[in-house]
Parts: structure tokens; sequence; C-alpha cells
């Protein structure tokens, strides 16, 4: 069962650099319709994240997390937005098919070393989990490590809906760990009883191209969580914890986190830097 452990809110430094500083977002809790029994998770998922319940034509507020029947979405008020964000592992779309096509010779399952083994790996930015899932449905243990709760709750609504489907109730009773913590804090428990076999980050850095519109998804995270401008802090605790490497997902293009990765596995959308003892 994912685990959720106590958490603090985590908010970007402000940069020397000339960019502008993230803000954190005003929100609130609501029910996707009125309807006495969304009311009461509801309520204990505000009580949680120490949100105030709003109603869902509340003004005012940047991000609105809503409870429905299927399940937490995560909206922008109003019109004109892009539409809600929601993880989803069991629908008809993309991240069904990528788990079934999964296979050990994708460029991620190589860089993480699945093609000799079943490493353990701490997937430290979970984000939306896909990569976590992935890794998990070809064998891996996975503990997926989110540090902000909002999206940590989504994340473990979509594993436990997923639960539904029984091949993935297997994978996710036997193979994923959803911690929602500031994840060097988790890998340095880990260091000295249980350190992983691999680490992998996939740290959300600023947009080099500034006039294309990032897809929805995309635009409603860095609204959330805004730029992960300590990576490079995360990236150090991970190489003095990790056993084995500590793999680092880029765009094709971007340049590594530090100076010549030991090796590095390009696919069509990212390219995977891996980083030995």
């Amino acid at each position: 069962m994912p685990e959720l452990l106590p958490h603090k809110h985590c908010t970007s430094q402000p940069s020397p650099e000339d960019r502008p500083v993230w803000v954190p977002p005003r929100l609130g809790v609501c029910v996707a319709e009125p309807d006495a029994q969304l009311h009461e998770p509801a309520t204990r998922l505000a009580a949680e994240l120490e949100l105030p319940l709003v109603t869902k034509e509340c003004s005012g507020l940047d991000l609105l997390l809503v409870v429905g029947k299927a399940g937490l979405e995560l909206c922008v008020p109003g019109s004109g937005g892009p539409g809600p964000l929601r993880i989803d592992f069991i629908g008809a779309g993309g991240v069904r098919h990528r788990l079934a096509t999964a296979t050990r010779r994708q460029p991620l399952a190589l860089a993480v070393g699945l093609k000799r083994r079943k490493p353990t790996v701490v997937d430290a930015t979970a984000g939306l989990g896909r990569d976590a899932m992935l890794l998990a449905s070809l064998g891996c243990v996975v503990t997926a490590v989110e540090r902000s709760p909002v999206l940590g709750v989504l994340l473990r609504d979509a594993l436990e809906q997923a639960t539904a489907e029984p091949e993935l109730k297997l994978i996710i009773r036997d193979r994923v760990k959803l911690v929602i913590a500031d994840a060097r804090e988790v890998l340095e428990q880990m260091a000295d009883s249980s350190p992983p076999d691999v680490v992998y980050l996939d740290p959300m850095f600023e947009p080099r191209k500034k006039t294309a519109l990032p897809k929805k998804e995309m635009r409603i995270l860095r609204r959330l969580v805004g730029d992960d401008r300590d990576a490079d802090k995360l990236f150090e605790v991970a190489r003095r914890v990790a056993r084995e490497r500590v793999v680092v997902k880029r765009t094709p293009h971007a340049p590594p986190p530090a100076p010549t990765p030991d090796l590095s596995y390009a696919g069509k959308i990212a390219r995977y830097d891996v980083y030995l003892p």
C-alpha cells in the first residue's frame, strides 16, 4: 500500500539568476458536484493538506484539487485555462499502452541496468508516477518519492484506483511504495540501512524555449511545483547513496547535470544519463 509520511511544505528559494521566482499557488479543495458522499473525503483531504474546503466556483485561487466519483484531479478555476490534470494508470490512453508494451530494451530500462537483473530503484522525483510504474511493471522494486503534498495525494489516489485492475494490483502491492516527503531526507535515511541500487531523477528544469506553450500537464505542474532549483543538491545526495548508479532523465539536447556521464541512452523524446560510483 502507498505510504504517507510526514512532510514539509517545500518552496523554491529565490534564484540569483535574472528570471522570475516561482510563487507557491493558492490552493483549495472542492467537490466535483453536490454529493454528500463526496463531502466527507473532501473534508478529510482538506484537513490532511491544511487547505481550505471551497466551492468549485470559488474565485481568488490558482488551483483546485477536485474530489470526484472517478478520483482526484487538479484544475485551474474558471474558463480559458488548461483542462484538469488527473493521473490514471488504467484508462485506455497512453499510460496503459506504455505499460503493456514495456520491454527491457527500452532506454530507461537499459539505463537502470535491467538487462541483467532487477535492481531496487528510488524514483526520487516521482511526479506523475509513469516511470515508476513502468519500472515496476518490468520487475523493479520501486520507492516513488514525491515532495509536493498535492501531487503526492494525486499519485496516491491513482495507485489506489489502479488496484481495481488485477494485474496492476499485484504490481503495486509487491513492487511500488509511495513516500510523500523530501527525497533528500528519504535517501539520507536509507543510506546506512537499505541503500537502493539505483536512484532515478527526472527534475523539472527551466524550459529552454520560451515561446512554446507547454502541454496541459506541464503547465499545471509548473504552476503547482515550479522548477527543481535544488536539483543539484538532490543529485549530490543521490550519488552518495546509490549503490550502483544514478540515472538522470533529460531532454535530448539538454546539457547533462554533471560533466561526462559514464553512459547515456537516447530515446525519441528523452535521454538517460548514467553516473556510476
